[in-house]
């Protein structure tokens, strides 16, 4: 919590330092000296530091190497139900086909300079939260949900679609389970189960059931409090006593 504490009043200088690193302003040079000539989908994963900028905006750059499926994704787009992206329960990928345009019926977006710097900047923003990760990988899901989570809450979507996207996205999933205290297993049950519980849990915790709560920064940050305490607890509860982990829980809150 102290760390977490530190991080967010020191975030925008250490954002800034490491956006100004001369690897990250030269990958973002080239990304958006580039990005307007690539046509099709088969160009852009064919140019590997293209790529990488493009899924590293959406937490994707572990698919780097994954060149057909990526492709298949782009070039599927996401006007068609039985589109690949819309048949993967992590809709990062949704996201990404659709902010290239390369799909049937779709238009191609890479020439639009306002959504490529957006795409550059959203993955300058990503790979800082990669390399706080480094160090504690709750830190970087926190990060991550100061934006996304408020990102969907804000969304016109009814209660529950909004619980089925946060479903479908890996890093608020795992948030929200360890903050409400769902066990690891909890992701076997049925889709409708799990919808229920995590609306009960969310209730007991927050007194509203409705994800749109969070679009208040402030919901957020107690949400995100809640996440590291337990995510502590986890870490602590196999090497030390319950009456430690008390105390460590009971500082964590107040």
């Amino acid at each position: 919590m102290v760390g977490w504490r530190f991080l967010q009043r020191t975030y925008d200088a250490q954002f800034q330092t490491f956006s100004s690193s001369n690897v990250n302003e030269r990958e973002t040079k080239y990304f958006l000296e580039n990005i307007s000539k690539v046509q099709t989908a088969e160009e852009l994963v064919s140019d590997r530091r293209l790529l990488q900028v493009a899924l590293g905006a959406f937490g994707l750059e572990g698919d780097l190497d994954n060149r057909f499926f990526i492709q298949k994704i782009l070039e599927d787009g996401t006007n068609a139900q039985d589109a690949l992206s819309n048949r993967l329960s992590d809709k990062r990928y949704r996201a990404f086909s659709d902010a290239f345009g390369f799909g049937p019926g779709e238009v191609r977006k890479t020439a639009l300079v306002t959504n490529m710097e957006r795409i550059a900047e959203d993955n300058l923003v990503a790979q800082f939260e990669v390399s706080v990760g480094e160090s504690d990988a709750s830190m970087r899901i926190s990060l991550y949900a100061q934006h996304s989570l408020t990102d969907l809450a804000q969304g016109n979507s009814s209660v529950d679609t909004k619980w089925f996207d946060l479903m479908g996205l890996p890093p608020l999933r795992s948030m929200m389970e360890t903050a409400l205290g769902l066990p690891s297993s909890f992701a076997q049950l049925d889709i409708d189960t799990q919808l229920a519980e995590f609306k009960d849990r969310l209730f007991q915790l927050t007194g509203s059931d409705d994800l749109a709560q969070f679009a208040d920064q402030e919901a957020v940050g107690r949400l995100t409090d809640t996440y590291l305490a337990r995510s502590q607890i986890a870490q602590l509860q196999n090497t030390i006593s319950p009456a430690q982990t008390a105390l460590v829980l009971l500082g964590a809150v107040s």
